[in-house]
């Protein structure tokens, strides 16, 4: 399905940044992400289990018994960071219901000892929330309409359901203790600096700012070495181009971020960007383990001063998160300025994409293929095409990938994949991969449309 935007604006995050800021004030602001963590964990294991699933919205029904737990009174949380953290933590709980579902319903179209009565019933009660947590707590429900009539061992799918459900449930846990969020009550402006709400009564911590912008939204903290960051959220006016006609036809890869069925290239060589950064990571991590097994071995062995001495100088992160933070921004403005560069370029009013291919699980990689298949960019490539296609209007269409890959997109026929070259045999065409995929995806995009 397409999704063009019709609202005016989109929403959009924009970043300030504190002037360096005196110890005391960063001890205070990392007690509160610690119980902010700490609330987390709670609600996470509170409200996560299948005992819960029918109550998580609306969340206002969590936050009034939260409200009433003793919880903030005992960490001395003030109500404006104490109710976002159980807000988030709703949120990620919802998300995780969301992964289950996903994961159970690609193992009911994967079963072939399932007929398709017995498919229907148990993709109608994923969609139903009260039914779902009914079978799942084993108690009566009715029947769901789409199910009723159909020749079906209901015992028997709702054990399989059960079975399923426990066997991708876990429960969300967080040890992020640098990020928490504050609602607009909690702050204010004066003179360029922002003034939190304390754990004392009606009194604020002052946060000098780099510039005078002023909010009024909620805004998410995200405390750094020495000052902090603040993430905004905005909304920005969508972008109208009478001129922006053309609908162009995307592979979106690895090597070469976008190749366009009309044989343009956007983001060349984006593998040269994260691949030796992948390689730096994983001999660091070798060289770390090392370090973190010497440092345990010394522990065991008794000789503290070796082990302390190894702890001083090998096992921080200060500059391997720096380095590795520096890399990820390099790595994301390149894929932004590609993605702008191909939208004025191209002036699409359409662009249709593949849907993403997920991991083979039958396959077995080897160890730097999945190293790179971790660190790739791929979703964040396909998130950022679709918030920009929203901001200047343009229609997102995504169709599905089969056979776009191993099939000539000349004469049909099945083709070999050669290293990054796709020949087919049948009518000799030699092409790369790439643009094959996505000559494939307009086709296939075209065949649907006379359909």
């Amino acid at each position: 399905m397409g999704t063009a935007s019709t609202d005016s604006t989109v929403t959009k995050t924009i970043w300030q940044y504190s002037m360096p800021l005196p110890e005391e004030t960063m001890v205070f602001l990392r007690g509160i992400a610690a119980d902010c963590c700490k609330v987390k964990n709670y609600v996470y294991g509170k409200y996560s289990g299948v005992k819960n699933l029918n109550n998580l919205t609306p969340v206002y029904n969590i936050l009034n018994e939260m409200r009433h737990c003793g919880l903030r009174e005992q960490l001395n949380l003030p109500a404006v960071y104490y109710e976002l953290a159980i807000a988030d933590a709703v949120t990620n709980i919802k998300c995780n219901w969301g992964t289950v579902k996903n994961r159970v319903g690609e193992c009911i179209t994967a079963n072939e000892n399932l007929s398709d009565g017995d498919k229907i019933y148990l993709r109608t009660v994923l969609k139903m929330n009260g039914v779902y947590a009914a079978i799942l707590n084993r108690r009566e429900y009715e029947m769901p309409r789409n199910a009723a009539g159909l020749d079906i061992d209901v015992k028997r799918l709702n054990n399989l359901l059960c079975r399923l459900t426990r066997r991708y449930l876990t429960q969300p846990k967080t040890e992020s203790t640098a990020i928490f969020r504050v609602s607009p009550n909690g702050y204010s402006y004066k003179d360029g600096v922002m003034r939190i709400v304390c754990r004392v009564p009606r009194k604020r911590i002052s946060i000098p700012l780099r510039d005078n912008r002023t909010f009024d939204r909620q805004i998410q903290i995200q405390i750094r070495q020495n000052d902090v960051a603040l993430a905004v959220p905005v909304e920005a006016k969508v972008k109208q181009h009478p001129d922006y006609t053309n609908t162009i036809y995307i592979h979106i890869g690895n090597k070469d971020m976008f190749t366009l069925s009309n044989e343009h290239l956007y983001g060349v060589s984006l593998e040269e960007l994260t691949n030796p950064e992948t390689e730096r990571l994983s001999k660091k991590n070798r060289e770390r383990r090392k370090m973190y097994t010497a440092h345990e071995q010394s522990a065991e062995d008794g000789d503290a001063r070796k082990a302390a001495n190894i702890e001083a100088n090998n096992l921080g992160k200060l500059k391997y998160d720096r380095q590795k933070e520096r890399e990820k921004v390099r790595t994301t403005t390149f894929i932004n300025s590609e993605i702008n560069r191909m939208i004025r370029s191209e002036k699409p009013a359409r662009i249709v994409i593949a849907k993403q291919v997920t991991k083979n699980k039958t396959k077995i990689y080897n160890k730097s293929t999945n190293r790179k298949l971790a660190r790739s960019f791929n979703s964040y490539i396909r998130e950022r095409l679709a918030y920009k296609c929203k901001v200047h209007s343009i229609e997102l269409v995504e169709i599905s990938s089969k056979h776009t890959g191993n099939i000539c997109s000349i004469c049909g026929a099945e083709g070999k994949r050669q290293g990054k070259e796709f020949v087919c045999e049948s009518c000799g065409l030699k092409t790369t991969i790439a643009l094959n995929s996505a000559r494939n995806t307009e086709q296939r995009y075209l065949m649907r449309s006379v359909d």
